[in-house]
Order: C-alpha cells, then sequence, then structure tokens
C-alpha cells in the first residue's frame, strides 16, 4: 500500500449529475475530497462565515444560517469552479497537473418576514475520482501488478431558516441532506496467474444532519459594528450502506467479470458518516466600508470503511483571517468604487494522516463583486470572483505536495421577486 500514496495519477472530469471532481490523490481516502466551502464570496475572505453579516440586503449565508438580518430581496446564486492542481513528489521525482471544472453551488433565499428569512440551496461535499497501476518483478522472475479504482460524489441539499429575535441576536437552523455512492477497488494479479484478486468497497449514502447557528451584532454612533457567530451541526439520521467483497475472478471483453468466487464478503451500515463540527468567530467593521474577522472551525474525525478495513480520519481545524472593503457604493461616477473587495487567508491542519505525516493545508484568497446595474446597492445584483492560491500535504516521507489555483465564479440575481404589487 505504500506505493499507492506516491503515485499522483488521478483522472477527473465535468458531468453535471454525477459530476467527477475529484483532483487529489488524497481524495482516495475516506468519502473523498471535500468540496464544500460555502459561496464565493465567502471563500475569497479565506472562509470566514459564522460571524459574517453582508452589510446590504442581497445575500444569503448559508454557513451561518443565524447571520441574515439585513436580506430583503429574493436571491438566486448560480456559481461554478474551476480547479488547477499541480503535483510532486521526490518518489522517482513524479510530477503532474490535473484541472477540473464543475457546478459548485446554486441557491435560492428570500425574506419570509422581516424577522424570518429562508434558503435553499445545492453544492457537492465530496467527490473522488482516481486510477493507479504499479508493478514491479518479484523475486520468482514474475511481475505482480496492483490497480487501485475509486469514483462517487457525495451531494448536499440544504434548507436554511434564520429568525431575528432581537435587532442584535438571532438563531438559525440548517438541515444537510446527503446522497450519493462511493466506489473504491484494488486488484490484484500476477503475471502467471490465471485469475485476478478483488478487493472491493461501496458505499451508499443517504444521511441528515442539522446545524445550529447563532449571531450577534451590536452597532455603535460611529457606524462601526463588532459581530459575534458560532455554529455547532449535530445528530446523523439515515445511514450509509458499506458492501466489501474480496473475490477472484477473470474479466472477458466488456469488463465483465466470469468465474467469479467470493471469499469474504461484508455488509455495513453506519449512521456517523458527517462528524460533529463546531465554528466560532468575530469580526468588527464599518457599515457599508469595511469589515475584518476570523474564525476557528473545528471537526471530529470519523471512520469509514476503505477496502475491507477502517480507515480513520483524524480530529482537524481551520483558523482563517479575511474581510472585504468598499470605497464607495454611491459613487456612480467611478464603477471601480462601487466594487467590493474581499481578502483573507487560511491553515488547516487537516484529518489525513499518512506515514505517520499530518496532510496540512494553506492558501491565501482574494476576489471582488461587480455591481450589474448603476443603481443603488438596495438591489445590486453582480458577479462575484474568487481567487484561491495554496498548497496542500508535504514532500516527505516520499508523499504528495499539491500545489494549487482554484477560480470561482458566480452570478447574484437578487429583487423583489414576490412582493405583492400596491396600487392607489
Amino acid at each position: 500500500m505504500k506505493r499507492f500514496f506516491v503515485l499522483p495519477l488521478i483522472a477527473a472530469g465535468f458531468l453535471l449529475n454525477a459530476q467527477t471532481i475529484g483532483n487529489s490523490p488524497y481524495a482516495a481516502f475516506g468519502i473523498g475530497d471535500v468540496k464544500y466551502d460555502n459561496t464565493t464570496d465567502i471563500s475569497s475572505m479565506g472562509g470566514i462565515s459564522t460571524a459574517y453579516i453582508w452589510d446590504f440586503n442581497n445575500n444569503f449565508n448559508f454557513s451561518n444560517p443565524a447571520a441574515n438580518k439585513n436580506l430583503e430581496l429574493t436571491t438566486l446564486k448560480i456559481e461554478a469552479s474551476n480547479q488547477n492542481n499541480f503535483f510532486k513528489s521526490n518518489y522517482n521525482n513524479m510530477s503532474a497537473t490535473k484541472h477540473s471544472s464543475y457546478l459548485s453551488n446554486l441557491t435560492i433565499a428570500f425574506p419570509i418576514s422581516n424577522k424570518v428569512k429562508f434558503g435553499l440551496g445545492y453544492q457537492p461535499y465530496s467527490s473522488k475520482e482516481y486510477t493507479i497501476l504499479t508493478k514491479e518483478v518479484l523475486d520468482s522472475g514474475n511481475s505482480q501488478m496492483s490497480l487501485y479504482h475509486g469514483e462517487g460524489t457525495l451531494s448536499t441539499v440544504q434548507a436554511a431558516m434564520s429568525y431575528q429575535i432581537t435587532p442584535e441576536f438571532a438563531m438559525g437552523l440548517r438541515s444537510n441532506f446527503f446522497f450519493g455512492n462511493l466506489y473504491d477497488i484494488n486488484e490484484l494479479t500476477t503475471s502467471d496467474a490465471e485469475l485476478i484478486n478483488g478487493y472491493e468497497t461501496k458505499n451508499k449514502v443517504k444521511s441528515f444532519n442539522f446545524t445550529l447557528g447563532t449571531a450577534y451584532q451590536k452597532k455603535f454612533q460611529t457606524d462601526r459594528k463588532l459581530t459575534l457567530g458560532a455554529t455547532y451541526t449535530f445528530g446523523n439520521t439515515g445511514q450509509m450502506e458499506t458492501r466489501y467483497v474480496n473475490s477472484t475472478y477473470f474479466y472477458t471483453p466488456g469488463k465483465i467479470k466470469n468465474n467469479e468466487s467470493i471469499i469474504e464478503e461484508k455488509f455495513s451500515e453506519d449512521k456517523n458518516l458527517i462528524p460533529m463540527e463546531f465554528s466560532f468567530g468575530a469580526g468588527y467593521g464599518r457599515d457599508a466600508k469595511w469589515f475584518v474577522g476570523t474564525q476557528v472551525d473545528y471537526k471530529n474525525g470519523e471512520t469509514i470503511q476503505f477496502l475491507g478495513k477502517p480507515f480513520v480520519n483524524e480530529n482537524s481545524y481551520k483558523i482563517s483571517a479575511g474581510g472585504w472593503y468598499l470605497p464607495n457604493y454611491n459613487n456612480f461616477r467611478n464603477y471601480f468604487s462601487r466594487v467590493t473587495y474581499r481578502y483573507g487567508a487560511y491553515y488547516e491542519k487537516g484529518n489525513l494522516a499518512i506515514n505517520g505525516t499530518n496532510i496540512n493545508q494553506f492558501a491565501i484568497t482574494g476576489g471582488m463583486t461587480l455591481p450589474f446595474e448603476n443603481r443603488s446597492a438596495s438591489r445590486m445584483s453582480g458577479i462575484d470572483l474568487g481567487l484561491e492560491l495554496g498548497k496542500r500535504g508535504t514532500l516527505d516521507n516520499n508523499l504528495i505536495r499539491q500545489n494549487f489555483v482554484n477560480l470561482k465564479i458566480g452570478i447574484n440575481f437578487a429583487d423583489k421577486w414576490f412582493n405583492k404589487r400596491l396600487y392607489d
């Protein structure tokens, strides 16, 4: 298995319904490469979202469902991501470059009343797509070949609601439905063998959990504001069904298995697929001018079956900082004065540890929101652009260093779609 960790032969593609978006070799483990990172504007600020209440009325925060006091318009967001990964390993001085593009976010949100706001959204949660072939010569002179292959995507559909208890304090609840299939197989054979030995794992996921959020914002007479927020993800209903088969067989044309003989077969169910998560954030800013914030995220580890054996993801944490700056949203003579500029950075102690080495991640982020119309910010539809430059993993212990450049684009349509017209 050790050689498996140092061969970054990853295949990626693009489909809408069953899109394969895993680019990293580390996506092979557990539930794959987690892609869920909220919207383009939030990821452009290093991922700060827990204490992020947008000053204007055209944005819904799904990450913290309580942080939506200012939403007054119906908003529709469509977003896509382009990932560019550059892999390098000291093992045989190997390197590779991989790319993928995919639909990353689709949401609609609207106010139900002055105090109640609602949003519904779809995002891919995680993905894996890899094919790795190794070959070595045994002492007997025969060749031994191993094929590792995995594929699948988990997606999430979310429904979120916030309630403004007082002008300063709000609570929110988000339900998260996860669904999809994950597949891994290791096939082993030698040049003098008639059969292939296959270790196959299939995971079918249908699971619910919930995220509870709180948000507090204190405004001062100097147009300054202090924002605090916290979220907690808890509970797992539904299940992940895992089927593991160890068998021998051979292939006929068309990749059809023949003469399959099952050596071992296991079937299990697990409700603890998506672990407990906690987040706390704080921010400070000036109304309609600038904002800076920071947050800490913590996630429990989880265990998933991988090729017939339990694979443990460790506890992880992430530290983020970022913010935005808007020069002058009422300056209609200069378009770029009404552009919102975003910046941020984060460090993540990852949940993977391979060969005794943690797989951590660091990135700097930036972006901007370009308004569509030469109108007031109270109806500010626009385009969100985001850029993420970072590194994951290490060259130590023959592992893989992954440098990445991720681009995101989103379109936000905002207007008073569902309000009744009044006539004199």
